[in-house]
């Protein structure tokens, strides 16, 4: 196994960071830079942007219409948006959706959806937890009928990620009672302008609106949505979790938000304290050793060997360092980690008045970063999924 990268590798590098320096708006890196909150237009005009070049599906073999990039390619593009301040890539369309519309969905399903996906036109969402059925997805009751040529659908889905954006929306949907829970789930795709069709924005404690419910009420879907074969939704659903288990890891941002740390300590006077300092050095050490696993899975995936079985360790080792930081940027600024106040950002006085506006969004992140180590599949699930299929 062999960690450094080509000369080739690092040319490409080069070539990514001299495109995305010259591409992504200022006043977008800004934002990302100092943790502020980012519209669905931010988003959007990044992910156009990656779409008109070709690159929003990065992960995308050609025949697909993406750039064929190996894993080690992957990882640099990603490692060299994120050091650069660009808006993450939101997931669900171009790396969760796509890659199983590609290895499950029919020709016409590929035509039909992939084209909106790589430009970036088209906002998707993922359909997955239910209230009762976050970690044991299988629980899962959201129904949907066969009737002649469509499938009518009724339940709820909750904590959909961004859904009072989305256009179309993936879901998992019960159509059989019968054997295991995990045997009668099915993978439709639904346009969530549909008839029936509701949103119900859920206040976090940041004071954002990132997660929704999402009603079914007798919604019509045609029969043509359904993935794959009926009832073995749950196949594609494994093979879509490890991509976003994966996802999650972050390690780019990781090591982005660790430079930021350090400024935030220098700015507030506690860069000179040894106890202080011990934790950030406890932390990139941390960072370092997820890199290298992550390079290993890389180092795996370029040999033609399989690595998602090491997906969950990736999320718990990811999501615990994002926990972290942002812990300690509360620590740094200590008192003047004020909430997050939408209103007072926007009228350009929260933290000025002291010069610590930088402290403004660290009680936002905070409060957001709670989650990572429970959605996704929580950690305490990802261990014992570890133990079993990694250590035997």
């Amino acid at each position: 196994m062999d960690l450094a990268f080509t000369p080739e590798e690092q040319a490409f590098r080069e070539e990514v960071r001299t495109w995305v320096h010259t591409h992504l708006p200022s006043t977008l890196s800004h934002k990302v830079h100092n943790a502020l909150r980012l519209s669905r237009e931010d988003m959007q005009t990044w992910a156009k942007i990656l779409g008109k070049k070709g690159w929003l599906g990065y992960g995308w073999p050609t025949q697909f219409g993406g750039p064929g990039w190996n894993a080690v390619q992957k990882h640099l593009f990603e490692e060299e948006c994120a050091l650069a301040g660009a808006p993450r890539v939101v997931p669900f369309g171009p790396v969760m959706v796509a890659p199983v519309i590609m290895a499950f969905g029919s020709p016409e399903q590929q035509q039909r959806f992939l084209p909106g996906i790589a430009s970036g036109e088209v906002w998707w969402s993922q359909g997955y937890s239910e209230p009762g059925s976050g970690s044991d997805l299988a629980s899962l009751k959201t129904r949907a009928e066969r009737v002649g040529d469509k499938y009518i659908v009724n339940g709820q889905k909750t904590w959909t990620t961004l859904a009072q954006f989305g256009e179309w929306i993936f879901c998992l949907v019960r159509t059989s009672n019968e054997g295991k829970p995990q045997t009668g789930i099915s993978f439709l795709l639904i346009d969530m302008k549909s008839k029936g069709v509701s949103v119900r924005p859920i206040k976090l404690l940041d004071g954002e609106y990132e997660v929704n419910e999402v009603w079914f009420d007798n919604v019509e879907v045609p029969a043509e949505n359904l993935i794959g074969e009926e009832n073995k939704g749950w196949n594609y659903a494994k093979y879509l979790l490890a991509h976003e288990r994966t996802n999650i890891a972050d390690v780019n941002r990781a090591k982005r938000e660790l430079e930021r740390l350090k400024r935030i300590a220098k700015a507030e006077g506690v860069w000179d304290d040894m106890r202080f300092r011990d934790e950030i050095a406890k932390l990139e050490v941390d960072v370092i050793a997820l890199e290298m696993m992550v390079l290993r899975v890389l180092s795996a995936e370029k040999s033609g060997k399989q690595s998602l079985d090491i997906a969950g360790l990736l999320k718990i080792r990811g999501s615990e360092i994002q926990q972290r930081y942002s812990e300690l940027m509360m620590q740094a600024a200590g008192p003047f980690s004020l909430p997050f106040i939408q209103e007072a950002m926007d009228a350009g006085w929260q933290g000025d008045h002291v010069g610590a506006a930088h402290c403004a969004p660290l009680a936002s992140t905070y409060f957001n970063m709670r989650k990572t180590t429970i959605y996704g599949g929580s950690n305490e699930v990802q261990r014992n999924i570890v133990a079993q299929t990694v250590l035997g």
